[in-house]
């Protein structure tokens, strides 16, 4: 057993174990590693549900496995294996909406001078955001 780093919502970690690539953890470990409990009627979050029948889609032996779990929540998914990290997207449902509002999610990120800047400070003024990535 290894240690599965989750970035979601939430950093978490639980005890799992890697199998083709693929992160399984006890279904004991679900709710912290993603914020979902396996029950009989399905995975589960606060009062919202998803049917997942008798559960062989996201079993692999006595664990789950987390691709199968998000795909099953339709949360895309992301994992390095070498680094044991897995990473949880927004629900498909939540970034759709998003994309039909035309709302960019509120966030806060140092700028050059290390000040803190929201993107909700320059609400009703037109802005550019450029990324950047090196790798």
């Amino acid at each position: 057993m290894s240690t599965i780093t989750v970035l979601g919502d939430e950093v978490a970690t639980t005890a799992g174990e890697w199998a083709d690539g693929r992160p399984l953890v006890e279904p004991e470990g679900l709710s912290a590693a993603i914020g979902w409990t396996l029950k009989p009627e399905g995975l589960c979050r606060g009062d919202q549900c998803v049917l997942i029948g008798d559960g062989s889609a996201i079993r692999v032996g006595d664990k789950l496995d987390l691709i199968a779990v998000a795909n099953a929540v339709d949360q895309p998914t992301v994992v390095d294996p070498d680094t044991s990290i897995v990473v949880l997207g927004q629900p498909n449902a939540t970034r759709r909406a998003a994309l039909l509002d035309r709302q960019a999610p509120d966030f806060t990120l140092a700028d050059l001078d290390g000040v803190e800047r929201s993107l909700s400070d320059y609400a009703g003024k037109k802005r550019l955001l450029v990324a950047f990535s090196s790798w």
